[in-house]
């Protein structure tokens, strides 16, 4: 215990850094933490110069607390002797704290130094006078309290007299914007009525001239009444007739109009190639069957075409849902075979029916048959 008293006094007395090892502290001293190790206990006071201390630590006058911290923050892990490092050095260590140490101070001083002189200039400021609590009526006024108040209350009705005339002009000129936009609405719909009138006018004009003319003597439905109504209840009459005479003057757009006739076309090529399998009938000789071969070329030359006509309407269709695919030239040809064979079966079976109904009508009426064909003899 005496060892270490003198230690702590040899440090607190002579004013330098003390390094204590653990292989200079005996070994009943070693169970204390505060002396074991590589510590280094410090108790002086700074006599470097304050130039010397700013460059020892890498740094210029006039700089904060924060960059003095962490450049000595830096500095400690690069030269502190238990860090570890390969440039650790005890002596260097020792100059960057005494020169942290002067910074701090001197930043201190200069930060006291500002705090007085600004407690200086305050001193010179002119201050608020005494009698502040006079002084609750927005400065307005002059004279006694009372006599402030009553011009302070005057001015509180100047102030709202005026605010109310301000509201009402912002108003009435809200209003008047109204009017004239509504005025704006009123001069554009009466134009378009007039445009309208003029234009039904001229219409009329050109109906009445062109009929005096003999122009519309050539019409086909001419002295026939319109036809009213579709035979759909659910469409409105007027909008069937618009549509109907846009149609019938040729405005229905054109991949409507290429729709309808890739649709007629391949019913009327489905028609005419079971109408000419029903030609040939059956059974198929050398003949026919060259027959029905050149009949199924020229099938598949029209699906072609078609095919042809399918494309072009892909391309101007609007509606993606609305395109169409390609006809498979065999597979018409094929459902023709079937349609054909289908026809056959119900013409058979109609046939078998009718003679076994005329055989029955002869099992029942046999001798009235007989009698009427003695009699027409």
């Amino acid at each position: 215990r005496n060892t270490k008293w003198l230690c702590v006094m040899l440090t607190n007395n002579i004013g330098h850094h003390l390094m204590v090892r653990q292989a200079m502290i005996p070994r009943n001293l070693k169970p204390f933490p505060y002396i074991c190790g590589n510590r280094m206990l410090s108790g002086y006071k700074p006599k470097s110069n304050v130039k010397d201390s700013y460059k020892i630590l890498e740094l210029e006058e006039g700089c904060s607390l924060d960059d003095i911290r962490n450049s000595y923050r830096s500095l400690a892990k690069k030269y502190h002797p238990d860090s570890g490092s390969a440039t650790a050095d005890s002596e260097a260590f020792m100059k960057v704290e005494e020169a942290y140490r002067v910074v701090l101070s001197d930043a201190a001083t200069k930060k006291k130094a500002n705090e007085n002189n600004e407690e200086e200039e305050d001193q010179f400021k002119p201050k608020a006078p005494q009698h502040r609590h006079y002084l609750s009526f927005e400065g307005i006024g002059f004279g006694t309290p009372s006599q402030r108040e009553k011009q302070y209350m005057q001015f509180r009705v100047d102030r709202a007299t005026e605010q109310v005339l301000e509201y009402r002009k912002q108003r009435l000129e809200s209003q008047r914007a109204v009017t004239d936009l509504m005025k704006a609405k009123d001069v554009k719909q009466s134009k378009k009525v007039k445009i309208t009138q003029a234009v039904e006018r001229l219409v009329e004009d050109l109906i009445q001239e062109s009929m005096a003319k003999g122009d519309f003597d050539n019409l086909s439905g001419k002295g026939k009444p319109l036809q009213k109504f579709s035979d759909c209840p659910h469409i409105d009459p007027m909008t069937h007739n618009l549509n109907r005479i846009l149609i019938d003057n040729g405005y229905q757009p054109e991949w409507i109009l290429m729709q309808k006739e890739i649709r007629e076309t391949i019913e009327r090529l489905r028609r005419s190639i079971v109408a000419s399998r029903s030609k040939l009938g059956g059974p198929m000789t050398p003949y026919r069957q060259k027959q029905w071969n050149r009949i199924c070329e020229q099938f598949i030359e029209d699906i072609r075409k078609l095919n042809r006509r399918i494309d072009n309407f892909n391309l101007v269709v609007p509606i993606l849902s609305r395109q169409m695919v390609h006809f498979s030239a065999e597979k018409e040809i094929v459902r023709a075979q079937k349609t054909y064979e289908a026809l056959m079966e119900n013409r058979e079976a109609s046939n078998s029916d009718t003679k076994e109904n005329e055989e029955e009508n002869v099992k029942r009426f046999g001798w009235k048959s007989s009698l009427f064909k003695w009699l027409n003899l």
